[in-house]
């Protein structure tokens, strides 16, 4: 399991291009299990949390939209 000190060290290594890769998936939603989608989602909120520069372009991915449950 990764510990918050990897994480961190993971997110300062990222580049643009590997948050671009990040959000294609997410966006395609094509994972063989709901929980690498929460997964990759989780990961993108922490790169919006400590680089938000890099997740602008992607913020939609993280708005969640109100809806009626009538």
């Amino acid at each position: 399991m990764a510990t918050l000190c990897d994480s961190t060290q993971k997110i300062s290594s990222l580049t643009p291009t590997d948050v671009k890769v990040l959000a294609t998936r997410l966006e395609a939603d094509d994972y063989s299990s709901p929980f690498e989608g929460l997964d990759d989602w989780h990961f993108l909120r922490a790169i919006a949390h400590q680089r938000p520069e890099l997740v602008e372009p992607y913020l939609y991915l993280l708005e969640f939209e109100a809806f009626d449950e009538a």
